[in-house]
């Protein structure tokens, strides 16, 4: 054993030991030993496998732990196939991402599911291989290598929570292997799935209903909490932790350096309860995090928690867990309140909301974002809606209505996405440029565009663009002509990026050339910032004006200054603000305008939907030398 793995084993089993505790008490201490025992020899296989230059990766990851907080990170989301074909074309186009200044890449589901219908890729039949259409692992090392070259990290998605029914696992299952049938959740008859559902929420009510299915090849129900065809698995089963330990690590040696911890706010089940967000389920990542961090540190964990703003800071680790869960975790929160703010033009929910998250730990970031894969699920909080002075239910159903188009007015042009009677829940589809006015013209869409985009830029954490909302793409008018789609109207905000345009870039119109343009510099303007590290803290100030966010970011260089203007009328940064932070006049300077702002009365005028980045130009320049 090298002195190496020796001492990181040192390091990180008394972590491993915490958590087996914490997740199995019950168990005898011989057995939890053997259990820890079981996932370093999982550990140490995966680092007597793992290639010498990612051990060399590994090495520098640790020596500059702050890799991913930093502000010259920028991610980008897409589909492998409708960004590049395959695998093969997406390394082709990746000077793309490189000339946007890309330094994070996540491909959606890309590991072998099962046939169509699949949930996009996250009906997982194969963790150790590649879609066949896509390439195999030999092209998955080559692109993760390629982008790398360029400082490009690869990011995958990591399905926890379920398989699919075609999976190993689940055939093995329903062949009547004993030891596999426990790796899911079985029950006899209906007693045990009905004391569960009587609190467990749907997720797909359209199509989807209920969360267990009858299999005739298990002779009993099954959970499911997502399709009929994606089994749950039984994370209280030792069995399975280990499973996925050593598929981290082998996804880990083909070159991913970030995984996508899907679904998992619902690895855990309890009685009683909406089984998810349950404690057990941060013990569990900080198990697979410290195997990692054991075989192959170079690697980081995102959590896909897409959940209400009190259940959110567990996922980056809160108490004895702070730092201790997954390195980076989505911030739902913002991005809902975003779309809030741009529907109301009043910014008093968004600031009561975005107050009430604490700082995440510093080695950890938020990874912030104004569009997804996903549809966009209101998560208001009825007691924050409360604070704001406003109705939690009634104002969901008017943001649903604003972005579906049907409310009087709207310039948004989104499609409500599984709506559900019994709670009033309705989603909504779309892409970041169609919600935002730009399909039906409004003369404002272009500034609300690039709002979004500034303030996920400025926010704090890591930004991530989904793709074609930095050239403007608007939703896909033909998503339902393949009849695997007809049924998710999701796939209208996931089209093919239109390559054939202009000198190979996807700048389809006017309007695709001024966004990117103004998304390239917004990149730009940020990566100079040392104010937008990950590790500064944010503070979300009250509103002098209810049109205006207040956002400040501090840091050695001083505070910088936020102000978003989220209505059609010119607004004001109010001169009291700037006297708090000490920003005046002559060295008050707006780094996105590259300027110093003209004031009027000592207030800094906005434009509609305008936003700035102001800081002391002077102290950051002696700060700097």
């Amino acid at each position: 054993m090298s002195d190496e793995l020796a001492a990181r084993i040192a390091s990180w089993r008394p972590d491993l030991r915490e958590g087996v505790a914490a997740v199995w008490p019950e168990l005898a201490d011989e057995d939890a030993e053997a259990l820890v025992d079981r996932m370093v020899r999982i550990a140490t296989e995966g680092y007597a496998a793992r290639p010498a230059d990612l051990r060399a990766l590994d090495r520098r990851r640790l020596a500059a732990p702050d890799w991913f907080q930093r502000p010259t990170m920028l991610g980008y989301a897409a589909y492998a196939d409708r960004f590049g074909r395959d695998l093969r074309g997406v390394g082709r186009h990746a000077s793309y991402l490189e000339d946007l200044g890309v330094t994070y890449l996540h491909l959606m589901p890309l590991l072998t599911p099962r046939p169509v219908p699949n949930d996009g890729g996250y009906a997982v039949a194969d963790y150790r291989s590649v879609r066949a259409d896509l390439g195999d692992n030999d092209d998955l090392r080559d692109l993760a290598t390629s982008l790398r070259g360029r400082g490009i990290s690869l990011c995958l998605d990591l399905v926890l929570n379920h398989v699919a029914r075609e999976h190993a696992w689940a055939v093995a299952a329903r062949d009547g292997d004993a030891e596999k049938r426990a790796y899911f959740h079985v029950y006899p008859d209906r007693a045990g799935p009905d004391a569960f559902e009587a609190t467990v929420p749907e997720v797909f009510p359209d199509f989807a209903p209920g969360s267990f299915t009858w299999d005739d090849d298990l002779d009993g129900w099954v959970w499911t909490t997502f399709n009929d065809y994606q089994w749950d698995l039984d994370w209280s089963n030792p069995d399975v932790l280990c499973e996925f330990a050593a598929i981290v690590c082998h996804l880990a040696n083909l070159g991913v350096e970030v995984l996508r911890l899907d679904a998992i706010a619902f690895l855990w089940k309890r009685l009683g309860t909406t089984c998810q967000n349950e404690p057990e389920v941060h013990q569990l990542t900080r198990l697979l995090r410290t195997v990692a961090r054991i075989a192959c540190p170079a690697v980081l964990f995102k959590a896909e928690a897409i959940v209400g703003p009190a259940d959110l800071p567990a996922y980056l680790g809160t108490g004895d867990l702070a730092g201790r869960v997954s390195d980076i975790a989505y911030h739902n929160s913002l991005m809902v309140q975003l779309w809030s703010m741009l529907a109301s033009g009043e910014v008093g929910l968004a600031v009561t909301a975005l107050q009430q998250l604490p700082a995440p730990p510093a080695t950890t970031s938020w990874l912030t974002y104004a569009r997804c894969h996903d549809d966009i699920g209101w998560a208001i909080d009825d007691t924050d809606a409360w604070r704001a002075g406003a109705d939690g239910a009634l104002h969901r159903r008017f943001l649903s209505d604003w972005y579906s188009g049907a409310f009087p007015g709207s310039w948004a042009r989104g499609l409500v996405f599984q709506e559900n009677e019994a709670t009033g829940d309705r989603r909504i589809s779309g892409s970041l440029a169609s919600l935002a006015g730009l399909e039906c013209g409004d003369p404002g869409a272009v500034q609300r565009i690039l709002l979004l985009h500034a303030v996920l830029l400025g926010f704090g954490g890591l930004p991530v663009l989904w793709m074609g909302d930095e050239v403007g793409l608007l939703n896909d008018p033909h998503w339902a002509d393949d009849p695997t789609h007809a049924a998710d109207n999701r796939w209208v905000h996931r089209p093919t990026m239109p390559w054939d345009a202009y000198d190979g870039l996807p700048v389809h119109d006017l309007y695709g050339a001024t966004v990117l343009r103004g998304v390239r510099h917004l990149v730009t303007v940020r990566s100079t910032l040392p104010h937008l590290h990950a590790a500064n803290p944010t503070e979300v100030w009250d509103a002098r004006d209810p049109g205006v966010l207040l956002v400040v970011r501090r840091g050695p260089d001083g505070p910088l200054l936020m102000a978003v203007n989220v209505t059609a009328e010119e607004r004001r940064v109010a001169d009291d603000v700037l006297a708090w932070l000490g920003l005046q006049v002559p060295d008050l300077h707006d780094a996105i305008g590259d300027a110093a702002p003209v004031l009027r009365d000592g207030a800094v005028p906005l434009a509609p939907y305008q936003v700035v980045w102001l800081y002391d130009r002077q102290a950051a320049a002696v700060s700097s030398s």
